[in-house]
């Protein structure tokens, strides 16, 4: 009877060599492969668990990458304490960039792995023997920074033939390349697609949201540090990078009321109240928690933008 979870999939980790960054993607003809094949920490490693996957070597292989165990050795000692190793395809990368992988005899054709400096692909129950070749020149090839590496990676795995079962989930996730203090500190990219028709479609929609979010929060730490003009340029930056989330021209337009331009507010204030006039409602509710400051001139000015105010 089978008791382990079938993860039969394609999957990437490394280190990216400019910034230290580790990261992992991976997509597969399972639900929820995130949850199960990719494990990371900052300063610590990548770990990859799948085929018929022990969840266990994920946790487990960051332990020993924490210790001080290099790669090599830190698969070593999870094949050694596994009577099922020929069932496993298992990668890791360290903080180091040494990467090691292992495609147990038994994995479901097609399977197998490739290394190089600074990462690991592998796959298994694929349509053709040539994709985690694919995977790794496309990794190599690739412009741009860790995420769209990973990501080139995935894809050019789905064009080679991908999974022979279809599609259905993906996952993508980094962290920093020195220990952030805690092991749930130091993540920069953590986004799953737990059941779509094209999840790696859907991956780099969410990681294009992400980068919109980052420069927000980029914004954010420019205004605690007084720099207020850096922030509204990234603001502005986030904004315009995904137009469709409100959320990001709100707290752009909130700013900037908050620091007396109202003038500059008032257009932006207007497109969002014309999308949806609950963010009117969120605004009366900000000053009285002081996130904006007590002004009834400037606070009539805004509800008069509001095609359709709620009632307070």
């Amino acid at each position: 009877m089978k008791t382990q979870k079938l993860a039969h999939t394609f999957s990437i980790v490394a280190r990216d060599p400019v910034s230290g960054q580790l990261g992992a993607a991976v997509q597969s003809h399972w639900f929820s492969v995130g949850s199960l094949v990719i494990w990371l920490e900052a300063g610590v490693g990548a770990v990859a668990t799948q085929a018929m996957v022990e969840v266990s070597h994920g946790p487990l292989g960051l332990e020993l990458l924490r210790a001080g165990k290099p790669a090599g050795l830190a698969l070593a000692g999870l094949l050694a304490a596994d009577g099922e190793r020929e069932l496993r395809q298992v990668a890791l990368v360290d903080a180091a960039g040494q990467a090691a992988a292992h495609t147990g005899s038994r994995c479901i054709a097609a399977a197998g792995h490739r290394t190089g400096e600074g990462f690991s692909v592998q796959a298994n129950m694929m349509l053709k023997d040539t994709v985690w070749g694919a995977m790794a020149e496309a990794y190599l090839a690739a412009p741009g920074d860790l995420a769209d590496r990973l990501l080139a990676a995935l894809d050019a795995a789905q064009a080679e033939g991908g999974d022979i079962r279809g599609r259905q989930s993906a996952a993508l996730k980094i962290v920093e390349g020195k220990p952030a203090g805690a092991r749930w500190q130091g993540v920069l990219m953590d986004l799953r697609v737990d059941d779509a028709p094209d999840p790696l479609a859907e991956l780099r929609r969410l990681a294009a949201i992400q980068r919109a979010y980052d420069w927000m929060n980029a914004g954010d730490a420019a205004l605690a540090g007084c720099d207020t003009e850096t922030a509204l340029a990234a603001y502005r930056t986030a904004a315009g990078m995904a137009p469709e989330m409100l959320e990001l021209p709100f707290w752009h337009a909130v700013t900037l009321a908050d620091l007396g331009r109202t003038a500059e507010a008032l257009p932006l204030f207007a497109r969002i109240f014309a999308a949806e006039p609950l963010w009117l409602e969120l605004l009366r509710r900000l000053p009285p928690v002081g996130l904006l400051r007590e002004d009834p001139e400037m606070l009539r000015q805004i509800e008069a933008v509001c095609p359709d105010p709620p009632q307070s």
